[in-house]
């Protein structure tokens, strides 16, 4: 399994493509658009990927923050999401924005995702608020502590992908709230600036 590609970036198609060359191998990997925008020819590319294997073929997904690659990983993993939708999810709202459209049930802001109508995105709502552990958040504001908000968020960043120990420094930096919404955003754009 391919885990990651670091290498030049030989060419890049439009149809969300890229070839990046590791040690004289190209390899032709699936971006999506905003990530395509910024692997320019001739320059050195770092790329996290998914290696998805089906019986048929083999194709290689991927993403600039690791962040992201698990969030593919979990939507792909959701009934009826294969890894074209999958792409057009992650390339019309980052991992950060999904959270809160989940977290804030919205289907309107779903259904601008291309091949996702009114019906699936009601369907995708209610099955990525497990997957994505999307704290609960209906009455968030004066009827949690501050530790279940916290708890809240701690398991909403665990369910992301990322690890104890950069969770804990996140949360530490972001102190306790009372709003598990306005936490999560707060942690995720902390979380996003280390990572930069």
């Amino acid at each position: 399994m391919i885990g990651s590609l670091r290498g030049e970036v030989l060419e890049r198609d439009l149809d969300g493509s890229v070839l990046i060359e590791v040690s004289g191998i190209g390899y032709v990997v699936n971006v999506s658009q905003r990530a395509l925008a910024e692997l320019e020819p001739s320059t050195t590319a770092f790329l996290h990927i998914h290696h998805h294997i089906r019986d048929s073929d083999q194709q290689l997904f991927g993403f600039l923050t690791r962040l992201e690659r698990v969030t593919f990983q979990t939507l792909i993993g959701t009934h009826g999401v294969g890894p074209a939708l999958g792409m057009a999810i992650i390339a019309t709202h980052p991992p950060a924005a999904l959270v809160d459209i989940v977290a804030s049930q919205d289907i309107a802001a779903l259904s601008l995702v291309p091949g996702v109508g009114k019906k699936t995105a009601e369907r995708l709502l209610v099955e990525l608020k497990s997957r994505l552990s999307v704290p609960i958040l209906e009455g968030a504001t004066g009827t949690h502590s501050g530790g279940s908000v916290m708890t809240d968020v701690r398991e909403a960043l665990l369910g992301l992908g990322y690890g104890d120990n950069e969770i804990r420094e996140t949360l530490r930096d972001v102190g306790a709230g009372d709003d598990a919404a306005t936490m999560l955003r707060e942690a995720l754009s902390s979380l996003g600036a280390r990572r930069a």
